[in-house]
């Protein structure tokens, strides 16, 4: 199957990661509005330490509809990369939402599921290895 036929997990319980080690993150120091700035402090070498910046946008109250918009939460992780000509790059992924204050907790935790499907399914693997839409 493929992204045309895809088909993901509705009204899950969650989505776990199941295995591996644990990668510890911790502050740095640097300031980010509406945020935090984490690094792994066990990349000894800091041309090739991974951040995560983590951002969050509350919704706001428009006076004049008196309607509220929607919330935005963000997290980018950046992992630099050392190429053969020195150069360092930075491979990153953001993750990124958007939900209505209606919204009820098990809508926003649905989109969350379904979004970490996006990343993980077997569905889409043929898109995030080589971009593949079929």
């Amino acid at each position: 199957m493929g992204l045309k036929t895809m088909s993901l997990v509705a009204e899950t319980s969650g989505i776990t990661a199941a295995d591996g080690s644990a990668l510890v993150f911790a502050e740095d120091g640097v300031t980010i509005s509406n945020g935090l700035h984490l690094i792994v402090p066990a990349d000894a070498d800091y041309q090739t330490r991974r951040v995560v910046t983590i951002k969050n946008r509350p919704p706001t109250l428009d006076p004049k509809t008196g309607s509220y918009s929607k919330d935005k939460k963000s997290i980018c992780l950046a992992q630099p990369v050392i190429l053969a000509d020195g150069r360092v790059i930075f491979a990153t992924i953001r993750l990124e939402r958007e939900a209505h204050p209606s919204m009820t907790a098990a809508e926003v935790l649905e989109l969350n599921n379904l979004g970490a499907q996006l990343l993980v399914d077997a569905d889409a693997a043929g898109f995030w290895a080589t971009g593949s839409l079929s």
